[in-house]
């Protein structure tokens, strides 16, 4: 039984558990494999440092009181948040990283900042 490259189908000589007939399509075949699994993980983290790097833009004194809106319109996405934080009074806040925010009454957010 004639043995194949995992990579590009060419016939394998020498050990009888080589699976690459090289170090490139060994390089090739692992690299395919990493790429498929971390694109939805780039694809997340892209959106989570986008929305920390808004609430940090929009909250340079610590505590800032903005409508949701403004976040909106510069793409923040309400869907994406790296933890929260839930009071003893209820409230939750919403983290990206070091940067939070709390929703208030008519659409109003609280930013944070946590130490």
């Amino acid at each position: 039984m004639e043995r194949c490259c995992l990579d590009c189908n060419a016939p394998i000589k020498g050990r009888a558990d080589k699976k690459f007939c090289d170090d490139q399509c060994r390089s090739h075949y692992n690299n395919c494999l990493k790429a498929d699994n971390c694109s939805l993980m780039k694809q997340v983290n892209q959106i989570l440092k986008k929305n920390r790097d808004l609430l940090k833009a929009q909250n340079a004194d610590g505590t800032v009181k903005l409508h949701k809106n403004d976040l909106v319109k510069k793409g923040f996405d309400f869907k994406y948040h790296t933890h929260t934080l839930v009071t003893t009074n209820g409230g939750t806040y919403f983290f990206c990283y070091e940067y939070g925010y709390l929703v208030l009454e008519n659409s109003e957010l609280l930013l944070v900042k946590r130490e």
